[in-house]
């Protein structure tokens, strides 16, 4: 007995899903093709300077994620970094970053980390290249 509810057969519901499946199949592949060849374009990499690399590193290994996001990763306890640059500039994120703590009461508070000059400069590097990402306008806001 081939025959379900309606006159639809289980060749048809068989048909119908290795149909549906082979469609969507060429459609994740097709979307992923297409992701694949914007991403050159999208991901500023012609833009990687040393000074960029080694802010990258400072970033991880003062562990920047663990309170700031960045382009939507980390964690949320302070504010996304990754259009900082555009809304603050790089000497403003250099004092802020000196500054701390700040001390004020019911704040969080980021800590001090004694960066050094040449550190500093090649964060706000890495911010700054991060900044120029084609994120197509993430975060949806300039504050972030």
């Amino acid at each position: 007995m081939s025959q379900v509810r309606g006159g639809f057969t289980k060749q048809m519901a068989r048909n119908m899903f290795y149909g549906g499946t082979v469609f969507f199949a060429l459609l994740f592949a097709a979307l992923v093709f297409h992701t694949e060849r914007r991403i050159p374009q999208r991901s500023n990499a012609s833009a990687i300077t040393p000074q960029v690399i080694a802010g990258k590193k400072i970033w991880e290994t003062r562990n920047c994620i663990g309170c700031h996001t960045l382009l939507g990763e980390g964690a949320y306890f302070a504010p996304e970094l990754g259009n900082v640059y555009q809304r603050r500039g790089g000497e403003f994120i250099k004092a802020w970053i000196q500054a701390q703590p700040t001390h004020i009461p019911g704040r969080r508070q980021m800590p001090q980390f004694d960066l050094t000059e040449q550190q500093l400069d090649d964060l706000v590097q890495f911010l700054k290249w991060t900044g120029e990402i084609n994120t197509e306008k993430w975060p949806p806001n300039i504050e972030g």
